[in-house]
């Protein structure tokens, strides 16, 4: 799981933007592999970078943004329903065959919802919370989002968007899917 936090730069919203890029070349890499059974082991990588990606935001980035921005609510509230909507779309992608052209489809409807959501969040939200923290807050929420990436879960959750559901079923969450993930590897 280490491997895939980005080594970016220091400040908060940089680093979501190259996890932003980082998130649209694994989907391109899913999406164009040679041989369809070769799309699992990115497609695990994709998923688990979404979800720890979406939690981090949650709990570090969106509350930050309803607290100092004009109208934050508004801007986090369509965020978060993006994000749901993501969720619950990954989830059932989950359970289909990966080499099946109807993965390949719904794969295609979660990577456009999901770049659509990072530009929304690139150009509605980050530019107002950049004008209104210094370059010090800017750099301890990149630590803070870090932090919550390492303890995140690393499948989606629909249902829970806000920082108190993720400190209150995250925790929870992230220990049953990182033992899931590590018999998963384990069996193959």
């Amino acid at each position: 799981m280490a491997e895939m936090i980005v080594q970016s730069p220091e400040e908060v919203i940089a680093f979501l933007k190259a996890q932003h890029n980082l998130i649209e070349d694994m989907f391109d890499e899913v999406l164009h592999a040679s041989d369809p059974k070769a799309r699992e082991k990115p497609f695990i990588t994709l998923r688990q970078l979404l979800a720890v990606h979406e939690t981090a935001e949650e709990m570090v980035v969106h509350p930050r943004v309803r607290r100092e921005v004009t109208k934050g609510d508004a801007i986090v509230d369509a965020r978060l329903q993006e994000e749901h909507d993501a969720k619950e779309l990954l989830s059932s992608i989950e359970s289909l065959d990966i080499t099946s052209q109807e993965f390949v489809d719904e794969l295609s409807k979660l990577r456009d919802a999901v770049l659509e959501h990072a530009e929304h969040e690139e150009t509605e939200e980050f530019p107002k919370l950049e004008r209104k923290l210094d370059a010090d807050d800017l750099k301890r929420m990149g630590t803070a989002v870090r932090a919550a990436e390492a303890i995140a879960p690393t499948r989606p959750h629909p249902g829970v968007e806000s920082a108190k559901l993720n400190l209150a079923v995250g925790p929870f969450a992230s220990m049953l899917d990182r033992a899931r993930d590590v018999i998963q590897q384990a069996i193959g």
